[in-house]
């Protein structure tokens, strides 16, 4: 992908012919990502950790229509490494939505803290080395989904706030040692989206409610919203952004 900049037949947005692959693409936002480079064009890969796309449902927010699949273990670097290459000839778009939170303290003993660490943070590295050369032979583009919760505390969740800030420092470290080469590394931290990874929250009425009262935009963010700042981050029109973390959260966080 042309990183150079310039506006110059106002299809900015239109991905046809890009190789885009979603880490964590089988559901949520990630999936949601998915589909709009899809939809636009693109050729979409996603990694997931089922053995394959039929054991998705649409009920756990899944749709893999018109998307490959491969089942890769991110907390595993050996099976990061043994991973098919999702295109043969490349890749333009690396879109890293891999993502895991352990509830009930399981963060705090050594194995949770580890293994959320190892999703959420060194797998975004490792995958990001792997095809560090297939995005600088295009001046290709890398987005990280982050969260607000590497800005803030997350009570109970000590493994998913650091990984989460190491992201958005790992976002910005990329971004200068790569800019040299055309690569954008770019990330995005979204406030409470509706997901499978949010039930939690979202399926008690009392927790929603309370969050739902500091989002001054009076909603919670949806998939769309973050897909269309992937878009936005991945296209020309975004040429001059390079190791910013875009804030996508209603305006919790002011």
């Amino acid at each position: 992908m042309d990183c150079r900049g310039g506006f110059v037949n106002g299809n900015e947005l239109d991905f046809t012919g890009k190789r885009v692959l979603v880490v964590g693409g089988s559901s949520g936002i990630g999936n949601g990502i998915a589909h709009a480079f899809r939809v636009r064009g693109a050729q979409v890969h996603v990694w997931g950790t089922r053995a394959s796309a039929a054991d998705y449902s649409a009920e756990e927010g899944s749709d893999l229509t018109g998307i490959g699949y491969t089942q890769v273990d991110c907390g595993n670097p050996e099976s990061i490494a043994a991973a098919p290459a999702p295109f043969a000839d490349g890749l333009d778009v690396l879109v890293h939505s891999q993502g895991m939170v352990l509830y009930k303290r399981q963060e705090f003993a050594p194995e949770g803290f580890a293994k959320v660490v190892a999703v959420n943070l060194a797998s975004v590295m490792q995958i990001s080395e792997r095809f560090h050369a297939d995005l600088a032979a295009v001046q290709g583009s890398i987005i990280v989904i982050s969260s607000i919760g590497a800005f803030r505390s997350t009570m109970g969740n000590p493994a998913y706030a650091a990984s989460k800030a190491g992201a958005v420092q790992l976002v910005r470290t990329l971004g200068q040692a790569w800019a040299g080469q055309g690569i954008r590394v770019n990330g995005i931290a979204p406030s409470l989206v509706d997901t499978k990874m949010t039930k939690v929250t979202m399926d008690n009425a009392e927790r929603r409610a309370r969050s739902l009262a500091k989002i001054p935009l009076g909603r919670f963010g949806t998939v769309e919203d973050m897909a269309g700042a992937a878009l936005f981050l991945a296209s020309p029109l975004s040429a001059f952004i390079v190791g910013q973390t875009l804030v996508v959260d209603g305006g919790v966080t002011l």
